[in-house]
């Protein structure tokens, strides 16, 4: 059995700190993998000053366990951890957080890979982009799973 954690963090997300502390608590592990992602501080509407990720406690950290469980029962890791911001984020922050600890290197890589296609795409988290246009306006769009998102969690379940 896996061991899972699961954390949403309305502070700021420090995931070489995270990573640090898995390594320690995975000392044995053959395959270490993390991924870390920021938010971008462009986008196709213009400036992005920050994104707002709404939430509904505990439906949205059910639904992160529930991601985490089903990569350790896809998968064969030994260890998993996922950090996921909400509220406020500024472009250039961290905004998630996963990795992944097995006997060998593919499990890891795909339970990482796997969970962050999961989390882009299913998480309970409303995004919305906030920052400047082009041509000097504000805006406050919601941000939807891209095709290229649907694509990529497809392949888990073609």
């Amino acid at each position: 059995m896996a061991a899972i954690e699961t954390l949403l963090l309305q502070e700021a997300l420090d995931g070489q700190a995270l990573y640090a502390r898995f390594i320690a608590a995975n000392r044995l592990s053959g395959a270490l993998v993390s991924f870390s992602g920021r938010v971008r501080d462009t986008s196709a509407t213009g400036a992005v000053s920050h994104l707002y990720l709404d939430w509904y406690p505990g439906m949205t950290e059910r639904s992160l366990a529930d991601i985490a469980a089903a990569a350790a029962d896809r998968f064969e890791v030994e260890a998993l951890l996922v950090a996921h911001r909400c509220g406020e984020v500024r472009a250039g922050e961290e905004i998630v957080f996963v990795a992944a600890a097995s006997a060998h290197r593919r499990a890891a890589f795909e339970a990482a890979d796997y969970l962050m296609d999961r989390l882009k795409s299913e998480a309970a988290l409303w995004k919305r982009e906030v920052g400047t246009t082009l041509e000097g306006g504000g805006f406050d769009d919601w941000i939807e799973p891209t095709q290229k998102d649907s694509a990529d969690l497809k392949r888990w379940n073609p």
